[in-house]
């Protein structure tokens, strides 16, 4: 507070020295002048945290002088103080961006308030929020003891998301720290939870959370209307904290009815949670009903290539009723354009669904490209990235669009992504898959302790490649490198992100339904 200084210009400020006085015995150093041009001087001599201005002095007005200010530094907050309440001059300055104003007479403790608003808010804000934070930290790190349902865990990482969120906001390193060990203890427990009961809920699904290959059926179908066209957008690879800092931009033209989330299936992985969303089925289930279109990690091709066949199929087979419906692949910005072209023509349809493939583009980018490496160096920076592309996206263009019309939207997605830290060491023979979370091979050889480990994978539901084909699953934020290029496999994965194992972020995934304002 001492640092603080202010620049206060009023043609009448001998009548408010006692205001002044007050302000320097609270520690602020104040400066003042009699009218604009001599406020434009000072302020560009010295440096000021805040300006008041009286915006009826001789000269320069207050409105003017607020104008040449912030063309000097826009940052600096300006506090108009008048005796004029009219409405024109209210707008008038509203529009030259003015940040707050004050009503003549003005009072000490007024005057203090606004200071403190917004000199000492960014601190305030920190001290409370860390303090919060400090609290809870106790009670989530007794709740992590807990035995916990799969319901219990969704609250728990929609905590850790809140805060991390919270937290983002604040320079208070050793806060950031704690966090992070927290939600890497979360997910150590996370992942024996599932470990334990993932087979379970296989065997025995009324016990279980909605997954991947349910949510369709149980969410979607039962919301859809003849008369009413309903929009299912899902977004590849988007995490919860990622749908929760877009939402603050749907939310300005849509309303939030419910704000679900859903289980997805191992592995956590395109080829497998998505096909099992659309066709409604297993992955072991799927590849007995179509065995000409589903594909193995060995067969060669695309591995989402027939996701309205199978969703057509699940229409059939859950509704038995023919629903006029639509599905469009986005995988570029043209194709996105095309989308918001043609919105008018898909209105007759009950159930129109778009896949944007853009944030999965963006994970495995980072992955492979420099620029984008360095562009999304941690995860407040990817969630900054994913926000800025949807803010500058077709997507977008597409939601202000709809939100004039009478629909519903869903947004959603098929599973999330982990940054990856810590190195598990593989050995398989050269038909193990490539994915650095999940491997299905023979005579796998690994870390017992760092993987979920099925050994027959028709339990979990999953096509068995040979007879002794096996499936693991990295937990926790473990990545799989093979041990002759342990070293180059560690410079070019480690902290990037990746998907097909078993994390809160991978599997706890956002199903979130919208209609507009």
């Amino acid at each position: 507070m001492q640092d603080t200084t202010i620049l206060w210009a009023d043609d009448e400020i001998d009548l408010l020295r006692p205001h002044i006085m007050l302000l320097n015995e609270k520690g602020y150093e104040v400066k003042t002048v009699t009218n604009g041009n001599d406020a434009l001087e000072e302020f560009k001599k010295g440096h000021y945290n805040l300006v008041f201005l009286d915006e009826n002095m001789p000269g320069l007005t207050g409105l003017e002088t607020l104008a040449e200010i912030k063309n000097i530094n826009p940052d600096v907050p300006i506090v108009l103080i008048t005796k004029n309440e009219e409405e024109h001059l209210m707008e008038d300055a509203i529009g030259s961006k003015i940040d707050d104003y004050l009503i003549k007479p003005v009072n000490p403790k007024q005057v203090l308030l606004t200071i403190k608003k917004f000199t000492e808010n960014k601190r305030l804000i920190s001290e409370k929020t860390s303090m919060a934070y400090q609290q809870d930290f106790r009670n989530l790190g007794m709740t992590l003891n807990d035995h916990l349902s799969f319901a219990e865990w969704v609250d728990v990482y929609k905590k850790l998301v809140f805060w991390e969120l919270s937290l983002e906001k604040l320079e208070d390193e050793g806060m950031h720290e704690i966090l992070t060990m927290q939600k890497a203890e979360a997910n150590v427990q996370f992942s024996k939870f599932i470990e334990k009961n993932y087979l379970g809920w296989l065997k025995t699904p009324e016990e279980g959370p909605v997954m991947s290959h349910q949510i369709l059926k149980k969410k979607l179908f039962p919301s859809l209307e003849s008369n009413k066209p309903t929009f299912f957008i899902l977004i590849d690879n988007l995490r919860y904290d990622q749908w929760k800092v877009m939402n603050s931009i749907i939310s300005e033209y849509f309303r939030v009815d419910e704000e679900d989330t859903y289980y997805s299936i191992l592995p956590t992985a395109t080829q497998y949670a998505r096909n099992a969303l659309f066709a409604g089925l297993m992955p072991l289930d799927m590849e007995k009903r179509f065995p000409t279109m589903w594909q193995n990690d060995e067969d060669e091709g695309g591995k989402n290539l027939f996701e309205e066949q199978f969703l057509g199929d699940h229409i059939q087979r859950v509704l038995r009723r023919d629903v006029k419906h639509s599905y469009t692949k986005v995988l570029t910005f043209e194709q996105g354009k095309e989308v918001v072209e043609n919105l008018n023509n898909l209105m007759s349809n009950e159930l129109n669904v778009i896949v944007y493939n853009f944030v999965d583009m963006l994970s495995h980018a980072r992955t492979d490209m420099a620029m984008i490496r360095e562009l999304a160096n941690d995860e407040a920076a990817y969630r900054s990235l994913t926000l800025s592309w949807f803010e500058h996206s077709p997507l977008l263009d597409a939601l202000k669009k709809l939100a004039q019309k009478n629909i519903k939207l869903v947004i959603t997605t098929d599973h999330g992504t982990i940054k990856v830290k810590h190195a598990s060491k593989v050995i398989g023979d050269r038909n193990t898959n490539t994915n650095l979370r999940y491997k299905q091979g023979k005579n796998l050889n690994f870390a017992a302790k760092e993987v979920f480990h099925i050994k027959n994978p028709h339990e979990a539901l999953l096509p068995k490649l040979h007879v002794s084909s096996s499936f693991i699953f990295a937990k926790e934020d473990m990545y799989f490198v093979y041990p002759n290029n342990y070293n180059q496999f560690v410079n070019y994965y480690n902290e990037t992100f990746q998907h097909g194992g078993i994390s809160l972020e991978e599997m706890i995934v956002p199903y979130v339904t919208y209609t507009p304002r």
